[in-house]
């Protein structure tokens, strides 16, 4: 586990006893499905990017002014098929949030979170730089969100099979987030994403980034 250096991860929940996870096999190649849901991508990713560079410049400048350490918050993941990319999005924790190893994000209580960063996570702006991400083809708008590797490898040691959900290309948000919250357990959350999985389609990606229009207009 080179991303922590070894480190110990901090969970902030007790391991369930032994959980398996469905065996997808090979999915079925859906082309059109497929070539709809990355040309959205492309097209609303950029149109997103252009629309809010001047919003970027101001939580850019205000995540400067309110705290040390850098602008953007970079960490690699995992993506389809295993693949690894650096996941980008605003900073709202202090600069040394895991000098003791690996954490999974406690939600809004999380005391590593700044002032600024609560106001960001609360109404998402924080996601906006990984609109990036969905531009370059790493992250889709919708499918389960990417997780780091030692998570992964810490999760299938007790929920065998989590790694099922590599199959597809991780997104912004998905039927975890539309049903969950930002503190799910991990054995809960892989459920939503293998039903999504399964029944992946355009009309079920579009209901999803509804839900989540709905939630955010809600905030």
């Amino acid at each position: 586990m080179n991303l922590t250096e070894n480190k110990e991860i901090i969970l902030p929940y007790e391991k369930v006893e032994e959980h398996y996870v469905e065996n997808l096999g090979t999915l079925p190649k859906k082309p059109f499905y497929s070539f709809v849901k990355r040309s959205f991508d492309i097209i609303v990713s950029l149109l997103g990017i252009l629309f809010t560079l001047i919003p970027i410049l101001i939580v850019a400048l205000t995540i400067k002014l309110t705290s040390k350490g850098p602008v953007f918050f970079s960490q690699e993941r995992l993506g389809k098929d295993g693949k690894k990319f650096s996941v980008i999005k605003f900073r709202t924790m202090v600069a040394d949030a895991e000098k003791d190893g690996a954490q999974w994000c406690k939600g809004n209580d999380d005391e590593r979170i700044t002032k600024t960063g609560k106001f960001l996570r609360k109404y998402h702006i924080d996601e906006i730089p990984q609109l990036w991400c969905i531009l370059t083809g790493h992250m889709s708008f919708v499918g389960p969100r990417p997780e780091r590797e030692c998570f992964y490898e810490e999760f299938e040691t007790y929920i065998h099979g989590f790694s099922e959900r590599l199959k597809v290309v991780p997104g912004l948000t998905g039927l975890a987030q539309i049903y969950g919250h930002s503190t799910m357990k991990p054995e809960i959350k892989i459920v939503y994403d293998i039903k999504y999985i399964k029944t992946r389609s355009i009309w079920l990606d579009f209901k999803i980034l509804f839900k989540t229009l709905h939630y955010l207009v809600r905030k």
